[in-house]
C-alpha cells in the first residue's frame, strides 16, 4: 500500500515542480496541486485503508478489557464468597417503598385546604 502512496506522490510532486516551472504556471498552482491531488487524496486513502486495521486493534482492546473485567470480578466472588451479602453497588438511590404521611396542613399548589 505504502508503494502506491509513494509513487503517487512522486506524481503529483513532479506535476507541482512542472507547473511551477512553466512559463504558464506559478507557484500558487503548484502549491494547489500537490495539495489537492497529492496530500488531500492520498491523507484520505491512507485513512481508509488503515480502517480494518484500526477496528481489529479496537477489538483486541475491548476483548483484552472484558477479559480483564471478568477475571476481577471472578477473583472478587471467590473472595467475597465468605461474607453473607454483598454492598449494593448500584449507582441508583435506594428505592422509597415505605409510605410517606401526608401532612394535612399542607395544601397542594393552587388548592385550598
Amino acid at each position: 500500500m505504502y508503494l502506491v502512496v509513494i509513487a503517487w506522490m512522486y506524481v503529483v510532486l513532479m506535476m507541482s515542480a512542472a507547473e511551477a516551472a512553466s512559463s504558464n504556471g506559478t507557484v500558487l498552482g503548484a502549491l494547489v496541486t500537490l495539495l489537492l491531488y497529492g496530500i488531500g487524496p492520498v491523507l484520505l486513502v491512507v485513512y481508509l485503508m488503515g480502517a480494518p486495521k484500526r477496528n481489529k486493534a479496537i477489538k483486541k482492546r475491548e476483548a483484552e478489557a472484558r477479559a480483564h473485567h471478568l477475571a476481577s470480578t471472578r477473583q472478587g466472588v471467590d473472595q467475597t464468597s465468605a461474607s453473607a451479602v454483598e454492598p449494593d453497588a448500584g449507582s441508583h438511590a435506594p428505592g422509597g417503598t415505605e409510605a410517606v404521611p401526608r401532612d394535612a396542613g399542607i395544601a397542594p399548589v393552587g388548592k385550598e385546604p
